[in-house]
């Protein structure tokens, strides 16, 4: 897909700021001297005993694509609903250019909400509208076009994700991979400044999975927004990120741009990017000594 000029520059101006501006260490998660759009310091969350968010720090830039990654129940989907407010903080505070959300009121945090983009699991589609009306949905909400401004917006936002022509179709007629691009749109239909993917390729097949992350990647250099993907996915993960951040036992624990995430030391992030159980990761730390003698493992 085509991207004019001024956006490419754009880009390309914030991938060196974004360079110059990351933290040298791996669970660095302030970064000095950038451009920081938003700021979660110490957040804690809990849902009766099961404490799931226990003191996440977390910056991310302005601009950039960040990817936050974490096995099944690590949290991800309730840090992603605390930088859009649709949760609130036992403890800790999350601030969006500087604003934090628990001092907002409810109709300042609806109009603030405006300023994001939410694409959830699966795409979440209406079942009974068409593709079209799907995508024009928060239009009709939070804007005063008219019919043929809508109709103009919806087909931009259909050819942002490669999905000319389908506009008269039903949700139960596409493809997954289809149906989450069909999400894609409609997040991007009032234009927002910040994008939040929730797992955008889970129970896809390695081929709708790439084309996924291209279109991401598209998105994000066409539109000049800031992101934030959550994901299990590490292949995904590399593929769009700027910085990798990964989250375990509540906290963010390691963080840094993908070239250099993979060689991260910490067993924590080595024992997830090679899908490893505790018994497999505690035998491989064991000298052959160890193995010969028919040791039991102590489990981390």
């Amino acid at each position: 897909m085509p991207v004019d000029g001024s956006a490419e520059s754009r880009a390309e101006s914030r991938a060196e700021s974004r360079a110059e501006g990351h933290a040298g260490g791996p669970s660095g998660a302030h970064v000095e001297g950038s451009d920081i759009q938003i700021r979660v310091r110490g957040v804690s969350k809990s849902f009766g005993a099961k404490n799931v968010l226990d003191g996440v720090d977390l910056e991310v830039l302005r601009g950039e694509s960040l990817v936050v990654i974490g096995g099944s129940g690590s949290g991800k989907s309730v840090l992603l609903k605390h930088l859009i407010g649709l949760l609130q903080p036992d403890e800790g505070t999350v601030e969006v250019d500087g604003v934090p959300l628990g001092s907002l009121s409810s109709r300042e945090l609806t109009d603030f909400r405006r300023r994001f983009g939410m694409s959830f699991q699966e795409g979440a589609l209406f079942d009974s509208m068409t593709v079209g009306e799907n995508v024009a949905f928060p239009l009709r909400r939070q804007t005063l076009l008219g019919k043929s401004e809508i109709h103009h917006r919806v087909q931009e936002c259909l050819e942002l994700v490669h999905l000319e022509g389908v506009e008269g179709k039903m949700p139960s007629e596409l493809s997954g991979g289809m149906r989450r691009r069909v999400g894609f749109a409609r997040a991007l239909a009032v234009e927002p400044e910040i994008l939040l993917f929730d797992e955008p390729t889970t129970g896809l097949d390695p081929i709708t999975t790439a084309v996924i992350d291209e279109v991401i990647l598209e998105i994000h250099r066409a539109t000049s927004s800031t992101s934030v993907t959550i994901t299990h996915d590490m292949a995904s993960a590399f593929r769009i990120a700027d910085r990798v951040g990964m989250l375990y036992g509540g906290r963010i624990v390691a963080l840094a741009p993908p070239e250099d995430f993979r060689t991260l030391e910490d067993p924590r992030v080595q024992q997830f990017l090679q899908g490893l159980t505790d018994k497999q990761m505690a035998s491989s730390h064991r000298g052959p000594a160890h193995r010969a003698a028919g040791r039991t493992p102590i489990e981390p």
